[in-house]
C-alpha cells in the first residue's frame, strides 16, 4: 500500500454492524508513501496515526481509484493503473500548468508537494493529454498562484487584466538591469511603426534578444518590416491576472535589418521558437535599444 498527501482512506468493516470508515491522509512516515499514516477521520475531524488492515484500501485523489492493501504494489501503481494509454504529447491543459509552473521557476518536485499529489502524476499530467478531475485543477491552481480557468484556458479570447485593481497599489520605476533580465532571452513583445500608409500601428512579433539587440523575423512586406531605417518603440508586459501585479518594459532605438550572412544563419539555428503566423518569414530585424525604461505594479506592502 503506497498513498499521497491527501488521498482517502477507506476502512470497509468487515464485521457485522460495523460501518464504513473515511478519513484524509494528513501525514506521511515514510518518504516512499506506505503506512502508517496520520488520517482526518470525517466522522470526527479528529487526526490519528493509522496502521491500515486488510480491511483498508487507499482512494487517491487525482482519479478515484482504490488501491488494496492484499496486492502488492510499486510506486504510483494505483495511480499508473488509472493513466490510460495515449499518444505522446501533452494537452492544453499540461501545457498551461507547465508554462505555469516554470514562470513561477517551481520543480516538478515542489509543485506536486504544493498540490498534494505525486511527481509522477504531474509529470504524466504535463506530458499527456490528461484530464485532471476539479479538485486537482483547483490544488494545481492554488499551488501554481493562478485560477482554474487560466489553467483550462477559458479567458483566451478576453483582454489580459479584467480583475480587480490591488486595494492598495504600488507603482515603481524599474532600472536598466532589471529591465534587460525581464525581457529575458525571448518571448511575444509589441513593436510600434508607422505602416506605409502613414499611419500608426502595434502590432505582435515573437522576438529573441542576442547581445543586448532585440531581434524578430518578418516579411519585407510585412507591416513590423516598416521599422527598418526607423526609431522605433518596442514593448513587453506580463500580468498576473490572480493576484493583480504586472510589469511592462519599453525599448526605444533604431532597427536595421541583419544583413551579415553568419549572423542571418547564427540567428536561425538559435532561435527559440518560428513566428507564430507562419509563411515565409526570413527577414531579420534588429532594435538596439537606446533607452530602456519599465514599471511594475506591486502590493504597497510587498
Amino acid at each position: 500500500m503506497r498513498a499521497h498527501l491527501g488521498d482517502q482512506l477507506v476502512i470497509e468493516r468487515t464485521t457485522t454492524g460495523a460501518a464504513k470508515r473515511d478519513g484524509e491522509i494528513v501525514g506521511l512516515h515514510h518518504e516512499d508513501g506506505t503506512p502508517p499514516y496520520d488520517v482526518r477521520w470525517s466522522d470526527t475531524d479528529e487526526v490519528t496515526l493509522v496502521f491500515p488492515g486488510p480491511d483498508a484500501h487507499i482512494r487517491h485523489l487525482e482519479h478515484g481509484r482504490p488501491e488494496s492493501t492484499g496486492t502488492p504494489s510499486g510506486p504510483d501503481t494505483a495511480e499508473a493503473e488509472a493513466m490510460p494509454a495515449r499518444a505522446p504529447g501533452p494537452g492544453d491543459i499540461g501545457r498551461r500548468v507547465a508554462v505555469e509552473r516554470h514562470r513561477q521557476r517551481l520543480s516538478r518536485e515542489e509543485t506536486a508537494r504544493r498540490a498534494r499529489m505525486s511527481p509522477g502524476y504531474l509529470e504524466y499530467l504535463e506530458e499527456r493529454p490528461a484530464d485532471p478531475s476539479v479538485a486537482t485543477l483547483i490544488r494545481l491552481a492554488d499551488a501554481l498562484g493562478t485560477t482554474v480557468t487560466t489553467l483550462r484556458g477559458g479567458g483566451m479570447d478576453l483582454p489580459p487584466g479584467q480583475g480587480q485593481a490591488l486595494l492598495h497599489p504600488e507603482l515603481r520605476d524599474l532600472g536598466p538591469e532589471e529591465c534587460r533580465t525581464l525581457l529575458s532571452t525571448h518571448g511575444v513583445g509589441r513593436i510600434a511603426v508607422s505602416a506605409s500608409d502613414g499611419r500608426p500601428a502595434v502590432v505582435p512579433v515573437n522576438y529573441e534578444v542576442v547581445d543586448d539587440a532585440i531581434v524578430f523575423r518578418t516579411a519585407p512586406d510585412s507591416t513590423p518590416a516598416a521599422a527598418v531605417g526607423t526609431e522605433v518603440a518596442f514593448e513587453v508586459d506580463h500580468m498576473d491576472e490572480a493576484l493583480s501585479q504586472g510589469w511592462s518594459v519599453l525599448a526605444v532605438g533604431p532597427a536595421s535589418v541583419v544583413t551579415e550572412p553568419d549572423s542571418v544563419r547564427r540567428l536561425t539555428e538559435h532561435a527559440h521558437t518560428t513566428p507564430w503566423p507562419g509563411g515565409e518569414r526570413e527577414m531579420w530585424v534588429s532594435i538596439r535599444p537606446a533607452h530602456l525604461t519599465g514599471r511594475r505594479i506591486t502590493p504597497a506592502d510587498g
